[in-house]
């Protein structure tokens, strides 16, 4: 007997053992493009083996006209395909970060909250050539290793775990599959208009370095940040050891400073990162990371660094400690002694 055609199979079997990992429920996110319908499609075909309970969601930004009868029809495409339950969410997208980063926040914000409510885990629809161009954008944007490492198979952000099964699968393999199946596809406009950075990464550059380098460039910038993240994730769990034996040494939530200083850079600015994260630092950025660095590396007495939200890490008793906002007028910790400047 012969098995399903080969796209078909492949979206399958990138999604069967991560879907049989877990017994929670799972949200499968689906705009009714070819990437999210092909997952929602070989998701339902799985779970029925796995015993796993899977639904659908789709989210109706608004922004387009009759954008809430296609999100019906997307509605009833995952219902025919046996998801259970099957919501329909209308988001306000509001105007930060630009028409893209306003959909993507509203979006995310919708599906966290379906998703802590259902108890589930979001599945989203993002493949291979999504990953490629998120790496070329970490690298023009100089965002960071992190950035170029790309997109987790699964991230877990508080009560929400966000699964993309399909990040080793092509997208034009998720479109072949929705063809065999007859499965309907929308394709969204904005997705070809070159006003977006990412489509005219997708349209123009990445189809230039596949020529200019002979092929194969997606797969290798996919490749190269599960490879960078692996030694990042390395690095991340050194630096909370480390941060972990250092914060023991201080009651009072500070951070003794000499310790830091032999440590290697980027073991040392991911211990400040970590501490200033779990002090409630919010937006914290490269330049804010370097200046309360040079509290360790660079100390010469130097004063106050103001951090985002209105806090700041001041240097005292060789001790680096936060100051909430509205602290910033009084002397950090006990009554300091001076420190011999070295």
């Amino acid at each position: 007997m012969s098995g399903p055609p080969r796209a078909v199979a492949v979206l399958r079997h990138a999604v069967r053992a991560g879907l049989r990992g877990s017994d929670r429920p799972v949200l499968a996110a689906c705009s009714g493009g070819a990437d999210s319908m092909a997952l929602a499609a070989a998701l339902a075909f799985e779970a029925r083996s796995a015993g796993v309970r899977v639904g659908g969601v789709t989210v109706d930004h608004g922004l387009q006209p009759a954008s809430d009868l296609r999100a019906r029809r997307t509605a009833a495409v995952l219902g025919e395909l046996g998801l259970d339950p099957v919501l329909v969410l209308p988001v306000r997208v509001g105007d930060d970060g630009g028409p893209e980063g306003a959909a993507r926040s509203a979006r995310y914000a919708a599906l966290a909250d379906a998703a802590t409510e259902q108890g589930a885990r979001v599945a989203l629809g993002h493949t291979l050539d999504d990953q490629a161009e998120t790496v070329l954008l970490g690298l023009g944007r100089g965002s960071g290793p992190r950035s170029v490492a790309g997109m987790v198979p699964e991230r877990a952000d508080g009560a929400v775990t966000w699964w993309r099964p399909l990040l080793g699968v092509r997208r034009a393999t998720a479109r072949q599959s929705c063809a065999d199946q007859g499965l309907p596809v929308w394709d969204d406009p904005w997705n070809a208009d070159p006003a977006y950075t990412r489509v005219r990464l997708r349209t123009e550059v990445l189809p230039l370095l596949e020529e200019v380098l002979g092929g194969g460039v997606a797969p290798a910038l996919a490749r190269t940040a599960a490879l960078l993240r692996e030694d990042l994730d390395a690095l991340d769990g050194l630096a909370a050891t480390e941060l972990a034996r250092l914060a023991a040494e201080s009651a009072d939530g500070g951070l003794p400073a000499r310790p830091l200083e032999p440590l290697p850079a980027a073991l040392r600015r991911r211990v400040l990162r970590g501490w200033l994260r779990a002090a409630g630092v919010p937006d914290l950025q490269a330049v804010h990371l370097r200046a309360v660095e040079s509290l360790v590396t660079r100390w010469r007495g130097q004063g106050v660094v103001d951090l985002p939200g209105g806090s700041g890490v001041a240097r005292a008793s060789g001790t680096l400690v936060v100051l909430p906002p509205g602290a910033r007028g009084r002397t950090p910790g006990p009554a300091p002694r001076e420190e011999p400047l070295p």
